[in-house]
């Protein structure tokens, strides 16, 4: 576990100590605290409610993808807080991996079987990428599938931390990651790619199925 911040939550009373921590979720973590996971989805891409069905199996169904790894931030009440000795408690793991989940990033090693693998190959060879470009690129890389921060935790640098742990140690090549277009780049999501260094792959790129466009970008890894 890696604690990022300390703040304040208001009570009633007084203000509550919070202590945000990022921790490794397992395969079985996912399942159980997938509808948790799910909302916090929800609720930073801003879709309506019942959204959380639709993407369920999927969600599912990715942790069982070669190379998966998810990384999550929990807040846990009162924790670092200093004991009797001065120095500061950590929380219990029964704490963590119970705690309310503020944000959430997974991924796994791309293939040539996966839907995004075909739809980002087919989109390389209508912007006129070269064969052997394309094979270097698809041979060896990670795909950051799914990066979300609760709305009321956002602005805190909960991205980066979660992006820094989730690629560390990563054997592929490359990263790479879909995110919408939006106007001018102006938000914090394109903020923090271009701050980690990800380039364009492809631009204004649609999905079947999606009417909105789409940027691939990536970078080389280590991060």
């Amino acid at each position: 576990m890696l604690k990022i911040m300390t703040r304040q939550r208001p009570g009633r009373r007084k203000a509550r100590a919070l202590a945000t921590y990022l921790i490794d979720l397992s395969p079985d973590d996912m399942k159980r605290r997938l509808p948790e996971a799910l909302r916090v989805y929800v609720d930073a891409m801003r879709y309506p409610r019942g959204t959380e069905e639709q993407r369920a199996a999927l969600w599912l169904e990715h942790t069982r993808r070669a190379g998966w790894k998810c990384v999550a931030a929990v807040d846990v009440a009162g924790a670092g807080a200093e004991s009797c000795t001065g120095a500061p408690t950590a929380p219990a793991t029964a704490d963590l991996v119970d705690a309310p989940l503020q944000g959430i990033a997974y991924g796994y090693s791309g293939a040539p079987d996966q839907w995004w693998q075909q739809q980002v190959i087919s989109g390389l060879q209508r912007v006129g990428a070269s064969p052997g470009n394309i094979a270097e690129l698809m041979a060896s890389y990670f795909e950051l599938t799914e990066l979300h921060i609760e709305p009321s935790a956002q602005g805190q640098g909960l991205g980066e931390a979660l992006t820094r742990r989730l690629l560390a140690g990563r054997a592929e090549a490359h990263v790479l990651l879909s995110t919408p277009e939006i106007n001018g780049e102006a938000n914090r999501a394109w903020r923090l790619y271009r701050r980690l260094g990800f380039t364009d792959v492809i631009r204004g790129y649609h999905f079947a199925g999606d009417p909105r466009p789409f940027a691939i970008l990536g970078r080389p890894l280590p991060l």
